[in-house]
């Protein structure tokens, strides 16, 4: 059995102002497909004879995700949430566990929920490719055949071939090469025997346990531990957080791969096979515009863009008009709360500008305006001083939690829909164009009982207006 495990759980700072803590690149449409990252991701195992997706997202993604998968009917799929972010090596360990303690011993197939593949005819030739080889014990990991010497991926080195009555080429894996500086790259590119590093895996799950028990016991022990106390939440199933938090924070690559291929008694342990699908991991706005369909001269846009004279850039415009003149090699990405403009050399580096943010404890890098709750959206319009006014929508037979707040009151008008509204011990119906006012410390609840999206206007006013003002007393969604 085939079983796809989809890696949800990146943050993707290198495309702010787009990707954002709360709303990270996975869950975006970058290109010109309607559908996120992930979606595509999803969407590229049909025709591929598999077990329903496992995927693995952190906990504050958990109704993105959710929503995400229910938009494409999957509701066979497993959500298993990472209590918090322990890099690549303990997620992949934690659902191969779970797998062979199911009673299965799937070939698992990793994926990260994040890369752009165009050609899926290629992909799924590469993984036929791959099965063999991974039934037959081997450790498989895909490596991109490179169109340039890119010093932002980690390559792979290929040793002896493994190709003898398979369909594709396929080889040993000599060993894993770190981001290389330019000059390197190209000794790579030259050498003929280099691949990039793609990140996608395929393996049967009992050979990833017992060969990572070898190199990294501890992450197996504490993932037995952190699965010992699973739970399900709704949709969702949850391990023990305090067990999972011992796991150091390594990639599968530090943890297993790389000494596996330096490892001289178990160098035919690992295996890589030729991809050459269109792939890119959408790591930088750079890699954005090398992905992406471009005009004759050499711009991609997107949105409300007029760019007269400018050259072989990429300009996003999400809420408003965006003009250039003159201009050549740059990033130019608005958002409703913030604007990117960098030179194209320089995208990798929107590390340090997100890094200057946090220091200064900006809301921009963490969240959009607009924030998706498993009850529909809420959208800040306007904030000052002590007042903030927000647009909410909720999505048919969806409701808030009861809760109440110390430090502010509100007010809500209605503008579309029907409300159902708990003050207190009263419960009303509010309607278009009608309002009710909520007290400081009033208990209350927020309701869409009817079959059609509830929109209203939010204004809450007082001395403390963000989240950590709302006591939950009920919540539908298990939110404490």
């Amino acid at each position: 059995m085939l079983l796809p495990v989809i890696l949800a759980g990146g943050s993707g700072t290198r495309l702010w102002p787009l990707s954002r803590q709360a709303y990270p690149k996975q869950f975006l449409a970058l290109t010109d497909s309607s559908l996120s990252l992930l979606q595509a991701t999803l969407e590229r195992l049909k025709g591929i004879d598999s077990a329903p997706p496992w995927l693995i997202c952190q906990e504050e993604h958990r109704f993105l995700a959710a929503e995400q998968l229910r938009q494409l009917s999957l509701q066979n799929a497993s959500l298993l949430l990472e209590p918090e972010a322990r890099g690549t090596a303990p997620a992949i360990a934690l659902t191969a566990l779970r797998a062979c303690a199911c009673g299965d011993d799937p070939l698992l197939l990793v994926l990260p929920a994040d890369h752009l593949i165009k050609d899926e005819t290629a992909f799924h030739s590469s993984l036929v490719a791959a099965l063999p080889l991974a039934e037959a014990g081997k450790l498989v990991t895909f490596g991109i055949i490179p169109t340039e010497p890119h010093t932002g991926y980690g390559y792979i080195e290929c040793g002896a071939p493994l190709s003898e009555g398979l369909e594709s080429e396929s080889f040993e894996v000599a060993c894993f090469r770190e981001k290389p500086d330019r000059a390197l790259a190209e000794r790579f590119i030259c050498s003929g025997k280099h691949f990039w590093n793609s990140g996608m895996f395929l393996f049967r799950a009992s050979r990833l346990v017992e060969e990572l028990s070898h190199y990294h016991p501890e992450i197996v022990k504490h993932c037995r531990e952190a699965l010992a106390g699973e739970s399900r939440d709704l949709d969702f199933i949850r391990v023990s957080q305090e067990a999972f938090s011992h796991c150091p924070d390594l990639s599968i690559d530090h943890a297993l791969m790389e000494p596996l291929s330096q490892d001289t008694n178990k160098k035919a342990a690992a295996a890589v096979v030729p991809l050459d699908a269109g792939w890119s991991d959408i790591g930088a706005w750079s890699s954005l515009w090398d992905a992406s369909e471009k005009d004759e001269a050499g711009n991609v846009t997107q949105g409300d863009v007029i760019a007269l004279d400018s050259r072989n850039s990429y300009f996003y415009a999400q809420s408003r008009l965006l003009t250039t003149l003159g201009v050549e090699d740059l990033i130019v990405v608005e958002t409703a709360d913030a604007v990117l403009v960098a030179p194209k050399e320089r995208v990798q580096d929107i590390r340090l500008l997100v890094s200057r943010m946090e220091a200064d404890a900006r809301e921009e890098i963490s969240q959009h305006p607009q924030s998706y709750r498993p009850w529909g959206t809420s959208t800040v319009v306007h904030s000052s001083g002590n007042y903030r006014v927000k647009h909410l929508r909720v999505n048919p037979g969806e409701g808030l939690s009861l809760q109440k707040h110390r430090h502010r009151a509100e007010h809500w008008i209605v503008v579309r829909g029907t409300a159902r509204v708990t003050r207190g011990k009263e419960v009303s119906l509010v309607t278009e164009n009608q309002s009710t006012f909520i007290p400081v410390g009033e208990i209350h609840c927020l309701e869409n009982p009817g079959k059609f999206p509830l929109e209203l206007i939010e204004v809450q006013s007082g001395d403390l207006l963000d989240e950590s003002d709302i006591e939950r007393l009920k919540d539908r969604y298990g939110r404490e």
